[in-house]
């Protein structure tokens, strides 16, 4: 058998195969002239060694090149001129041309990243996957900022809160003597205690003085000169639970000398603010407030106890309350009839200047605007606080019951003359307020079962405002 001998591959061959390889990725244009290696050249400045080759090109890796003879090749960058390579007579074995070509497509690798900045460069958008809508929103909003003029940023201010005139928490920065002289509403004597061992608060009013004559807000009242003090105290916030002092007549300067206890215990009191206001009787008219004074207990010490000396700053209720009265609702309509029981009241107005007040009750029926029935209940002696627990059963159809009106009126009883308006209130078809109609609503839901609720007592003249059950009441 004749072996053939084959001869090594041609290096020149091995390399434009490299260059026709390396220059479709990169040149479109040169297709017909890669087999003559004129496109893909760069020079020896150029070649960067990979791996674990020599720092210098060998001189007989250096090839010569043709240059490309139309010119049409496209070039982003700068032209590189090209470097002639000469062949080596001395490479005869196949490791060699191996070798050869192995550097030959180093040499290309790096004419690439040469050549990768001067590639056109082309704006590709992020693809949005889903459903396309016609209406786009945009990923991050713009926030819209209004802006603000001088004038839109201190119309934010109230005045009112920064102005020395009002009666606010300046006065807190104010002496008892820079009080007095601005406001001249005179000035209160009081002391305070508090008993560890029983668990109360014992506050003591003493006396008041240079208290202004008399206002009169409707013209009612008769003595203009005099006045007839008297005294509340409460512990906030809690001002239902408040004590009164007696009614000292005709007097600028009341002695009182009256206690009063309060079963607290020590840390809620210390939490309390003490309120004492004093207040001016009339008989035939509205009692007014004379001015104010308040403590915070948690300023003073409460087991040494002291007393002292404050000036009356205004108060921003001009007229006392009338007091709180307690009633029970129950209708039966399988019997028709509709129950009232009048429990208590509490911190009724002061009608007698010398006993207090002899206050009762008078409930008035009003079917439409036609008065039906009245019946009252005892009057209790000397008390503001009295307690009745008196029941009174009306007749009312259960068709009738929602045209009917119930007037509840407080008096104060008077043996010489007529009995003394302290509130009035009115619960059904013409309630004074929605508390009233409140009480009304759950007794027509909750048949056959007592439905108890405080009310607080109103004038005559807003109960008859507001209510046309009122002007039929006597």
């Amino acid at each position: 058998m004749a072996y053939i001998q084959l001869e090594p591959l041609n290096e020149g061959f091995l390399s434009r195969i490299s260059d026709l390889l390396l220059c479709r990725w990169t040149c479109r244009h040169c297709c017909q002239k890669c087999y003559e290696s004129s496109c893909c050249q760069s020079s020896e400045d150029e070649v960067e060694i990979l791996g674990p080759f020599p720092a210098q090109t060998p001189p007989w890796l250096i090839a010569s090149r043709s240059s490309d003879k139309d010119g049409d090749s496209v070039h982003t960058s700068s032209d590189v001129p090209l470097t002639p390579r000469t062949n080596s007579p001395d490479r005869r074995c196949s490791s060699s041309d191996t070798s050869k070509s192995t550097y030959s497509l180093t040499r290309r690798i790096s004419s690439l990243e040469s050549r990768r900045p001067s590639s056109p460069l082309i704006d590709i958008k992020p693809i949005e996957f889903g459903v396309f809508s016609a209406k786009k929103e945009p990923i991050q909003p713009s926030v819209l900022r209004r802006t603000y003029t001088p004038d839109d940023y201190f119309r934010k201010f109230e005045p009112r809160l920064y102005s020395l005139d009002s009666n606010g928490d300046d006065v807190d920065f104010l002496t008892d003597e820079e009080i007095l002289s601005k406001y001249q509403l005179g000035m209160l004597h009081f002391s305070t205690q508090y008993d560890l061992l029983h668990n109360h608060l014992t506050v003591r009013v003493i006396e008041a003085r240079d208290l202004p004559p008399p206002i009169s807000h409707d013209g009612a009242r008769q003595d203009m000169a005099h006045s007839n003090p008297y005294v509340k105290i409460c512990l906030l916030p809690d001002q239902k639970n408040s004590k009164q002092t007696g009614v000292k007549r005709k007097t600028q300067k009341p002695v009182f000398e009256e206690r009063y206890t309060f079963e607290i215990p020590f840390l809620e009191a210390q939490r309390r603010t003490l309120l004492l206001t004093v207040v001016d009787f009339d008989k035939f008219s509205r009692h007014c407030v004379i001015g104010k004074v308040s403590v915070p207990l948690c300023e003073v010490d409460l087991v040494k106890g002291g007393h002292w000396w404050k000036a009356l700053i205004p108060s921003s209720q001009n007229e006392v309350e009338l007091g709180e009265l307690l009633l029970s609702l129950n209708y039966l309509p399988s019997a028709g009839r509709l129950n009232v029981d009048v429990i208590r009241a509490k911190q009724l107005l002061q009608t007698d200047v010398s006993q207090g007040s002899d206050p009762f009750v008078k409930i008035q029926l009003v079917h439409g605007l036609k008065l039906v029935k009245t019946k009252k209940t005892s009057f209790l002696r000397g008390t503001i606080d009295p307690f009745y627990n008196e029941s009174f059963s009306f007749k009312v159809p259960q068709e009738e019951l929602e045209n009917a009106s119930l007037v509840f009126t407080v008096f104060g009883h008077n043996m010489k003359s007529s009995n003394d308006f302290i509130g009035r209130i009115v619960i059904g078809q013409y309630s004074s307020g929605p508390s009233e109609s409140n009480h009304w609503r759950r007794m027509l839901n909750t048949h056959r079962t007592a439905v108890e609720q405080w009310h607080s007592l109103r004038s005559r003249a807003e109960c008859d405002r507001v209510s046309p059950a009122s002007l039929e009441a006597t």
